[in-house]
This record gives C-alpha cells, sequence and structure tokens, in this order.
C-alpha cells in the first residue's frame, strides 16, 4: 500500500505545496501553510467524455442585445444597514459579514431577518454554531417573531441545499461559513478547501436561483476574515462589523461593494432588545467632548454621502528619550508625520523634542484629506496649552508649502455643522466662491496655514 503524503494548503490564498514553508511563495505570508489530508486517488482513466451542447439559454450573446434595466433593490427596513450596502439588497447577490466575537453580527442578521419576514418575504436562517432553541431563545430576547422566518441547525451543506430547493427562500443567511462542510471533502471544516468549496456552491445557487445569500465570516486575530483570500474575490459585497464589545456603539463599513460606494458607514448601538440604529453619528461621536479642553479640534468628514463630525484629538508631550515617539488611533500615521512636518517647517513650531499622539474619539478611521487642518489645530492647541472656542469647527487639506487647499462636497459639511450647532467654520478659501452659506453659520476662508493658526490663537 502507497505512503499517503500530506498535503501543505496556505490559509490566505490557496496555494499547495508536498512540503511545508514557513513563507508562502505565492501570496508572501508568514506560517500560514496548513497540514491537510490529500485528496483521495482519482478513478482510473475511462473513455473521453463526450463534450456538452449549451442550451439555448446559456448562448453567449452580443452585449448590445442584452436587455437593459437594472434590478430593483429590496428595502430591509433598517435605514442604517440599507446605506451600507448601497441603498439596499439586490437579489442574487452574496454578501459576506465578518467582525470580531461577540460583537453583534448574529443578532443583526436575525433582526434583518425578521424585517424581510414581516414584508412577506420567505427567509431561511441556517446556523452552524446555535441549536434551534438557543436561536428561539434570542429571537425571543429580541421580540423577533414571523411566519416566514425558517429556522435550521445544520453544518452539512448538503442538507441546508436541500432545504433552500424545497422552502425556495427569498433569503438564505448562513452563519457562519466556517462552521459548514461540503461531503466528500477529507479536509475539516473550515479549511481553505472547504470554505472555497461551500462559496462556491452558494454562489453558484444564487446567481441561478435569485436567492440573496448572507455570510458570517469568523475573523483572524489581526482583523482580517479568516480563510483563504479568494473568499473577499468571489462575493459581491463584504461588510465588517466594527467596535468594541464592552462599548455600546458598533459601526458596519463596507471593504468591497460590487453594487455601490465602499464609503458609506452606518452606525448602530447595542441594547437589551438588539442593535438600534444611531441616526445621527455626529451627536454620538461628538457626546464625549469636553468643551474648552486643549488639544481637541472638531473636523468634519465625509463618509460616503453623510458628513460626520468627529472629535479629533492631539496630545503633545516633552519626549524623554532622544527619539521623540509618534502614534496615532483612526488617523493615517504617514500622514500625521507629513502635517508634523509641515507644521515645524512652514509654521515655525518646534515639534522635533515632542512626542506627538494623535486618536479620533468614537472608533472613526478617517482616510480623508479635509481633516488635516483639524489634526494641526490639535497639535498646535495642545502644544501652546491653548483650547480652540467650543462651537467652532475647520476644514481643509494641507499641502507641503504650507497652503489650505479646496475640498469637495462643502455644502453638505456647512449643512452638518449648521445642524449641529456650530456658529464658526474655517474652510479653504478656495471654496468660498458660490458658497451657499446657512444661516447662523460665519465662514472664514484661509488660504495658508499660518493664516488659519494666527485667526485660531
Amino acid at each position: 500500500m502507497p505512503k499517503i503524503k500530506p498535503l501543505y494548503v496556505c490559509a490566505e490564498c490557496g496555494y499547495e505545496s508536498a512540503k511545508w514553508m514557513g513563507r508562502c511563495p505565492s501570496c508572501g505570508a508568514w506560517n500560514k501553510m496548513e497540514e491537510q489530508a490529500p485528496p483521495p486517488p482519482a478513478a482510473a482513466a475511462g473513455p473521453l467524455r463526450p463534450r456538452s451542447v449549451a442550451s439555448p439559454s446559456h448562448l453567449a450573446k452580443p452585449l448590445s442585445e442584452i436587455e437593459d434595466g437594472e434590478q430593483a433593490r429590496r428595502r430591509s427596513g433598517i435605514e442604517e444597514f440599507d446605506r451600507v450596502l448601497g441603498g439596499g439588497i439586490v437579489p442574487g447577490s452574496l454578501v459576506l459579514i465578518g467582525g470580531d466575537p461577540g460583537i453583534g453580527k448574529s443578532t443583526l442578521l436575525l433582526q434583518v431577518s425578521a424585517r424581510l419576514a414581516a414584508k412577506g418575504a420567505r427567509v431561511l436562517y441556517a446556523s452552524g454554531e446555535e441549536s434551534t432553541r438557543q436561536i428561539k431563545m434570542r429571537a425571543r430576547r429580541l421580540g423577533v417573531s414571523g411566519e416566514n422566518l425558517y429556522v435550521l441547525s445544520e453544518t452539512n451543506l448538503d442538507e441546508i441545499e436541500a432545504q433552500r430547493e424545497a422552502l425556495s427562500p427569498d433569503y438564505l443567511i448562513v452563519d457562519s461559513i466556517q462552521t459548514v462542510y461540503v461531503p466528500g471533502k477529507t479536509s475539516t471544516p473550515g479549511s481553505v478547501s472547504q470554505v472555497r468549496e461551500a462559496t462556491g456552491i452558494l454562489m453558484r445557487a444564487a446567481k441561478q436561483s435569485g436567492t440573496t445569500v448572507f455570510l458570517v465570516g469568523h475573523v483572524t486575530k489581526e482583523g482580517a476574515l479568516a480563510g483563504p483570500r479568494v473568499l473577499e474575490h468571489m462575493v459581491d459585497a463584504v461588510l465588517y462589523f466594527e467596535g468594541d464589545r464592552h462599548q455600546d456603539y458598533r459601526i458596519l463599513r463596507a471593504a468591497k461593494n460590487r453594487f455601490g460606494s465602499v464609503n458609506e458607514i452606518g452606525v448602530f448601538r447595542m441594547e437589551q432588545s438588539g442593535m438600534e440604529q444611531v441616526e445621527n453619528p455626529s451627536e454620538f461621536l461628538l457626546s464625549g467632548r469636553i468643551p474648552g479642553a486643549a488639544g481637541s479640534a472638531v473636523a468634519v468628514s465625509m463618509e460616503g454621502t453623510r458628513p460626520v463630525l468627529v472629535d479629533l484629538q492631539a496630545l503633545i508631550a516633552p519626549t524623554a528619550f532622544g527619539t521623540p515617539r509618534r502614534q496615532a488611533l483612526g488617523f493615517d500615521y504617514n500622514r500625521m508625520a507629513l502635517l508634523l512636518a509641515v507644521l515645524e517647517k512652514r509654521a515655525g513650531f518646534s515639534l522635533y523634542n515632542q512626542d506627538a499622539y494623535v486618536n479620533v474619539a468614537g472608533g472613526l478611521e478617517l482616510d480623508e484629506p479635509a481633516c488635516d487642518l483639524p489634526l494641526c489645530a490639535a497639535v498646535v492647541s495642545s502644544l501652546r496649552g491653548a483650547p480652540l472656542p467650543a462651537d467652532w469647527a475647520l476644514i481643509g487639506e494641507v499641502g507641503l508649502a504650507g497652503e489650505v487647499r479646496a475640498v469637495s462636497l462643502m455644502d453638505r459639511r456647512l449643512a452638518e455643522c449648521a445642524r449641529m450647532g456650530f456658529t464658526h467654520l474655517v474652510v479653504p478659501k478656495g471654496n468660498l466662491r458660490a458658497l451657499r452659506l446657512p444661516e447662523g453659520l460665519e465662514v472664514r476662508g484661509v488660504a495658508t496655514l499660518r493664516e488659519a493658526l494666527a485667526l485660531l490663537f
């Protein structure tokens, strides 16, 4: 009997090797090669199979002959969830939702299932981590019920597919993709081959039947989705549920969306009755702000089509070491280092012997240049110990020459500042042309960083 040799598969990209390697030669990931049982030997080669003939419905067509029409999105009834998906759920799509354990992925999807079932849609909730009795207990706590919501506790994908074909649901939720397995595969559930094969089967089922499939995915300790990287390429949308388990607020953001923008976010608050929508994220992000505190500035960031006001904090302290320490949470580190250099070279502030710590309150990730000017103002405020006025907000991109550049969507930013009760706003001078000012809001235009700091301090 021939000796069975093990097979090593990369958990990131699925590369297969006959021996273990510390670094995957395909994707370059370290310590991701996992041992798996080799596939069974193939049967002896028989006669060649006749070539199949494509049916008329599967023939290739010229692009000009394909019917033009956008599929109507289906609203789930949870506006923050629909916003992240691009305005609603696209029929026949495959959506992957990931997040840390206990963050609320299953709770949110159970609430979405109840809303959809209440509208007359048929939903099949297949869980590989909870029994039907446990799901019922959680549903009772959330106040979830519905005749069109079907619950299944199963990890065998063939059984889940049989139930899907029998019920013909409009929506299928699999919680989670790492717990289901495909019979006939020798590898364990959650392995690269199992996740890839199970996702492929569900993808074909979604496209052929029109059933929208939601997959719950586990994440690694680094925060990335567990399983092969090809998993994210196969699905239509990848959503991340972020937040601290010890806090009430959660942020749902899209990392990939074939049917909408990836810049939208949805804000939720964990309550005893489940996930509640936060319709005013600016109020939530500014709720803990202390007026009159040095090192705090209000920035206006665009998250997709929504303007959000955030508290941008900086702490500047003399360093006790030869090299000052720099740290940024929620703000790009390289961008912060660039702005500190501009402050030192163009504005004349000595920061070479100061530790600099930057934080975005509320757990939001800022990645747009319009937050440059607020960061510079927060750094100077902390350095001088001089707080900014509580009713002032700042918008503007700072260049290497110390100029303040214009930003986009200024009208929406101004309207959000006026709605939140701010009375003064510092903006780039280039944005003042043909700008409609909301009532009660005084806007000051600046051309350089020096001019802006002279106005503020």
